[in-house]
């Protein structure tokens, strides 16, 4: 089943259906015991008031009156109630005048005291018999006796029937209404999902923009977890945008120029170094585009990354590159330190500060990270002449100009402005400990 309030609602009434079930046959067999104990005592009261009227003399001759009032049932044929004596050997000494209609069934010959209820087969009918075994006390001796009384058991499956037609009757309205309560409280309980689904729709189709809905706390994180999906795809998607909306406005200059160098008809040396410039330049401009447009951003699948082997890895890269310099390189990242970002993401982040870092620096580059409440403040900071803050907020300003092909903070700055508003942080700039320039980025856990 691919619906889940059928799969519910079908689990659901499959428990209801063994629960009334198992209940049904619980009931019906605790009734039909107790139906049984009450018969037993029935007959059990029946052959002490039998024993009562029973007289044995001194020569164990026994003797019954003509009349039982007390056990009318005895003296009447077909009354479905019998009952007979037999001696030690086990053969009828009395009988009473109703079991002329049954024959005597043999029974096992019982010990002082014992009793004994079955159920037996006579005249292929059911019937119940209960025996008690005692020695009779007289003045001669002992004389071992055993009373039975049979009594017909159509009587107790009449009860039986009509208890379980009310039983199971019962039972099925009771089923019947609490798998319709079921149900409702079925639909009601699954009301926010059909809400989610019905907002889903709804900014599928462009009606909204997001789940906007309040939702119990298990569907929340769900919730929130599609907007942050919906937000980042957007956000990709206009970043594309963006990125190759700026790709077709830098190559217009020089393409311009390349079409202008184009109609010449001998080049010369200069015209020539032009044509180099402009390629190179543009070459740079496209690089830069592609990145843009390929950085991941945050979505709720991002894994974590370690900081600081990522560091590691760059500075030595970026050292290499320098080694003129060899400056002094201090890391305070802890190694734990994660970071909710595109590995590769990371890399271009921090290669681009590392390397503006290790271009300006004079003697000492310093990388730093660490928790602040929800946040990971990261911080690449040199001791080199620094930025002017006029320039700083020229630096931060949103777009590509052809000027941030500059050496220094140029497209690099530029990258890592557009990774860090991917993954909703902030970058600033000031001045750093050591007087140069220090590039603070603060980006969520």
């Amino acid at each position: 089943m691919k619906s889940l309030n059928q799969r519910i609602l079908f689990s659901a009434s499959l428990v209801l259906f063994i629960f009334i079930v198992g209940t049904a046959l619980t009931l019906d067999r605790a009734f039909y015991d107790s139906g049984q104990r009450a018969l037993q005592d029935r007959m059990l009261g029946k052959l002490f008031l039998l024993m009562g009227e029973v007289e044995v003399d001194d020569n164990g001759s026994l003797s019954m009156p003509e009349e039982l009032p007390a056990l009318i049932e005895f003296e009447q044929l077909n009354s479905g109630v019998y009952a007979f004596i037999t001696d030690q050997t086990n053969t009828p000494i009395w009988r009473s005048f109703s079991t002329l209609s049954i024959p005597i069934p043999a029974r096992a010959i019982l010990l002082e005291g014992e009793k004994k209820f079955e159920q037996i087969t006579l005249n292929d009918e059911p019937h119940f018999i209960y025996s008690f075994a005692v020695d009779w006390e007289t003045d001669g001796g002992d004389y071992p006796l055993t009373f039975h009384v049979i009594m017909e058991s159509i009587s107790l499956e009449a009860q039986i029937d009509s208890y379980r037609r009310d039983l199971w009757g019962w039972l099925g309205v009771m089923g019947l209404l609490l798998l319709i309560m079921q149900m409702l409280v079925l639909h009601w309980g699954l009301r926010p999902m059909r809400q989610v689904s019905s907002e889903l729709n709804a900014v599928e189709s462009g009606v909204q923009e997001s789940v906007q809905g309040i939702y119990p706390v298990e569907l929340k994180r769900l919730t929130d977890n599609i907007n942050s999906l919906i937000q980042h795809e957007r956000k990709h998607q206009q970043r594309y945008r963006n990125a190759l909306a700026d790709l077709a406005h830098s190559l217009k200059t020089p393409l311009t120029i390349l079409r202008g160098a184009s109609r010449t008809e001998k080049l010369s040396q200069n015209m020539q170094t032009v044509l180099d410039e402009q390629i190179d330049q543009m070459d740079s401009i496209i690089q830069y585009q592609l990145r843009r447009a390929a950085t991941a951003g945050s979505s709720p699948g991002t894994r974590l990354t370690a900081l600081r082997p990522v560091v590691e890895k760059i500075v030595n890269t970026v050292n290499r590159a320098h080694f003129e310099k060899c400056p002094e390189i201090v890391i305070e990242i802890e190694p734990e330190l994660c970071l909710r970002m595109d590995e590769g993401d990371l890399m271009e982040l921090l290669g681009n500060l590392i390397d503006n870092a290790f271009k300006w620096c004079r003697q000492a580059v310093a990388i730093s990270a660490q928790y602040a409440h929800d946040d990971i403040v990261l911080k690449v900071e040199d001791d080199g002449p620094g930025i002017k803050q006029e320039e700083i907020g020229r630096l931060l300003e949103r777009g590509v100009r052809a000027d941030q092909a500059m050496p220094g903070h140029g497209i690099g700055l530029a990258i890592v402005r557009d990774i860090v508003q991917a993954y909703d942080g902030a970058l600033s700039i000031g001045p750093s400990r050591n007087i140069g320039a220090s590039f603070i980025i603060r980006i969520k856990r």
